[in-house]
């Protein structure tokens, strides 16, 4: 399945899925998905209830921070403002109820941000079939 088969879009760097899930089980599928490919989740934000502890309305939001130090210190070592944008980023969202999005950033983006060789796609690419395949029905 290619990135462009599994529904997600791009805009400015960032690809979009719509998951056919529910919040929680998005969440869910997701957090398994990394596991069951040994990554590491680094941390995982409720950012509904950061918001709601200072008395701000928002929609279901969590951000997931994960990597593989395998695949991301290479990036680092190669330019270290790379480390920007490591570890990587899901952004699960629900604006809209019963509509649940899913946002990261494009590998090819984090390369050409921190004009990183092409090479080093590999070592982040594969994360965007990984989602897709989390997502699929």
């Amino acid at each position: 399945m290619t990135i462009s088969d599994s529904g997600a879009k791009q805009s400015t760097g960032v690809l979009s899925f719509k998951s056919p899930y529910t919040f929680d089980d998005t969440v869910q599928r997701l957090l398994a998905a990394l596991k069951d490919h040994s990554i590491k989740v680094f941390a995982t934000i409720d950012q509904r209830a950061e918001a709601k502890a200072v008395g701000l309305p928002m929609p279901s939001t969590v951000l997931i921070l994960f990597g593989n130090p395998k695949g991301g210190t290479p990036l680092m070592l190669a330019n270290p403002e790379a480390g920007i944008d490591l570890p990587l980023k899901i952004l699960i969202s629900e604006s809209v109820p019963g509509h649940v999005d899913v946002f990261i950033n494009s590998a090819e983006y984090i390369i050409q941000r921190h004009a990183l060789p092409n090479e080093l796609l590999v070592n982040i690419a594969p994360v965007e079939r990984l989602i897709a395949g989390a997502l699929s029905a």
